[in-house]
């Protein structure tokens, strides 16, 4: 069983880096996709993944339960890719459509530390390999709004303990992966 951590910045070919290493593999993947068609720019970007998705990957899309999902998915010999975790973590931290001020302590909704803290024992437990897919928001200039830097922050923290658990850590930039952590794919 391998944990890998593919993660990058928007466009860099991570999701692309990340379906690779699971075709590689050999295995049977579950692909499982975090995003939700708000609009018609996010159908656009689901409809492109699912198009350069292998036919004969299982595909399950869960927007909130990421951790109840791999403890289903994930079993040996096959592989769960998960992309992507920021769109998840948007998922969940605007979840109970709580007013969130612009100033002042911000503060997660309870079913966020539930579905985090249940992500990530799911990872430490997976039976089979796992990729995971995620956004690196934390490079640029700090963000204007509260709202904005709580959300680079949440982001942030929930890479840091991805990678944590993950046996390989691959930044990808312009479409080349660079393994920070274990071997190379």
């Amino acid at each position: 069983m391998t944990r890998t951590f593919v993660f990058g910045g928007a466009r860099s070919g991570k999701s692309a880096h990340a379906e690779s290493v699971a075709a590689a593999s050999g295995k049977p993947v579950v692909y499982v996709a975090t995003a939700q068609a708000g609009d018609a720019e996010m159908q656009a970007r689901i409809a492109h993944h699912r198009a350069r998705r292998d036919a004969d990957w299982t595909t399950v899309e869960e927007t909130l339960a990421l951790g109840k999902v791999l403890r289903a998915a994930s079993t040996p010999g096959n592989l769960v890719l998960v992309d992507c975790l920021t769109v998840w973590l948007s998922n969940l931290l605007f979840c109970e459509n709580i007013a969130y001020p612009e100033i002042g302590h911000i503060e997660p909704p309870q079913r966020y530390f539930r579905e985090r803290e249940e992500f990530l024992a799911a990872i430490e437990q997976a039976p089979g390999d796992l990729v995971i897919v995620s956004n690196e928001v934390g490079m640029g200039i700090v963000p204007q709004g509260a709202i904005s830097r709580w959300f680079v922050d949440e982001a942030g923290r929930l890479n840091q303990a991805v990678a944590a658990r993950c046996e390989r850590a691959v930044w990808v930039a312009a479409g080349l992966p660079l393994v920070l952590k274990g071997q190379a794919c």
